[in-house]
């Protein structure tokens, strides 16, 4: 498989960015591989928490699973009420914020709109910048929900997302295993970067 690579060389006329077709590394790769592992994972958190699949949602306080039940985000349900109102360590210097939260239908489509655009960019490899950056900030708010923190006192799974979205953003990974090559020769993103 063929990826970009771009090379920016200062002179003093200005930057001049060259490109090169070359086959994939292993490095290559393996960061396509974890595009799309972090793509399936919010993609697949959009559908669970739509149509309560049961994974995480749809189990009623006594444990319960109702698939396609009244947790179900299609039939009623709040994807982000649970978390928001119980999730929040009681001695979190957010939780009245993040409290405050729990029910509104706008966080709510926030949320779920989040889930279902970053999957799609990450596994699609376009729009890379976007999905990194949203998805960065999605676990940013989770990660400021769930201090402090239950078996260790720095990084959890939401700081490690971060990290991730960060490390896939710098580095482009769109043109490996994904759309991102055809997507960056659109005249649209070419005339917008920030949307590559």
């Amino acid at each position: 498989m063929a990826v970009i690579h771009r090379q920016h060389n200062i002179t003093s006329e200005g930057v001049t960015t060259s490109e090169t077709e070359e086959t994939a590394t292993g490095l290559d790769r393996a960061l396509a591989g974890l595009r799309i592992a972090f793509g399936f994972t919010f993609l697949w958190a959009f559908l669970d928490k739509t149509f309560a699949l049961g994974f995480h949602t749809g189990y009623n306080q006594d444990g319960v699973l109702d698939r396609f039940g009244d947790a179900a985000w299609i039939n009623g349900g709040s994807p982000t009420e649970g978390f928001l109102s119980f999730a929040v360590p009681a001695d979190n210097p957010f939780k009245g914020f993040f409290n405050g939260l729990a029910g509104y239908a706008v966080v709510d489509w926030l949320f779920m709109l989040g889930l279902l655009g970053i999957g799609v960019t990450l596994l699609l490899g376009v729009g890379i910048r976007i999905g990194t950056a949203a998805g960065a900030l999605m676990y940013a708010f989770m990660y400021a929900a769930s201090v402090p923190l239950e078996n260790n006192p720095v990084v959890d799974d939401h700081l490690t997302g971060l990290i991730v979205m960060i490390v896939l953003g710098l580095a482009a990974v769109g043109t490996t295993w994904g759309f991102g090559g055809q997507w960056r020769r659109m005249s649209l993103v070419e005339k917008y970067p920030v949307l590559k």
